[in-house]
């Protein structure tokens, strides 16, 4: 977590923030995606982590399907040590939209569960499709219930190049208020961008990051907008699929020629 003294200098430094290493990725044409199908269980799909703010890896995580019923499936999370994050379990829709899933609040992931579902996708997905929906969310280890809102907007479909292999995405930009407001503390403000793949039903890359404003330390005056108090960011991370169910093992290269006799 950054915390970043002058309010003025970090929200004109906000807009020159982009993605370190950003992904290779050409404009094409794609049609309309609808819902994928249900994953299989003993599904594995593997990313790398990296830190937005420096570009370093800082671990991986996997999530495989443990079951899928119906019209939703759990999924086993597994970061590694060094991911700032613990195992747990998912819960999505066949469609990928939250039942169970953690959120950004203050600097820590916390749980929750959504009703109605977090609508993290709105199908068809085609470019231009936006959305913006309210939805509740409880923490089930407190019970306290939140009021969240999503906005999303598909920008445009993208041949993306990433660790897997290459890929035909929708890039879909959302914005989350996560309604945490705690005293001085304003709601954390979400960003994310993600690439997502109808070909394999889920984001092959994503990048995420939040914000919120600590009141209490405005540095004063009559000025409103520079009294929105210390601006202070949260964990910048990047996922980027490394590996899928569907991913082609690379062929073995060929054997050598044997070298040639010694001339005598």
């Amino acid at each position: 977590m950054r915390i970043v003294a002058l309010a003025c200098v970090v929200a004109f430094c906000a807009g020159c923030l982009t993605p370190v290493g950003g992904p290779y990725t050409t404009p094409i044409s794609l049609a309309p995606a609808n819902p994928p199908a249900l994953p299989r269980a003993g599904d594995r799909y593997v990313y790398l982590v990296v830190n937005g703010y420096n570009s370093e890896p800082v671990g991986q995580v996997e999530y495989r399907v443990d079951s899928a019923v119906r019209d939703h499936y759990v999924a086993d999370v597994s970061p590694t040590a060094v991911y700032p994050g613990q195992a747990r379990t998912e819960m999505y829709l066949f469609d990928g939209n939250w039942l169970r899933h953690p959120l950004a609040s203050h600097g820590q992931q916390i749980e929750f569960e959504f009703n109605p579902p977090y609508p993290a996708y709105v199908f068809p997905l085609e470019a231009r499709r936006t959305w913006s929906q309210r939805v509740n969310a409880r923490n089930p280890a407190t019970g306290k219930m939140a009021s969240v809102r999503v906005d999303g907007e598909v920008l445009a479909a993208e041949r993306i190049v990433t660790a897997a292999g290459e890929f035909d995405t929708f890039r879909i930009f959302r914005r989350i208020y996560a309604g945490d407001w705690d005293g001085f503390l304003t709601e954390t403000n979400i960003t994310e961008v993600e690439w997502y793949a109808p070909a394999i039903g889920r984001a092959v890359r994503l990048d995420l990051n939040s914000q919120w404003y600590d009141t209490s330390r405005s540095p004063g005056g009559n000025n409103l907008w520079f009294n929105q108090g210390l601006l202070i960011r949260g964990d910048w991370h990047v996922f980027e699929l490394m590996s899928w169910p569907g991913m082609q093992a690379k062929p073995a290269p060929p054997p050598r020629p044997p070298a040639p006799p010694a001339l005598k």
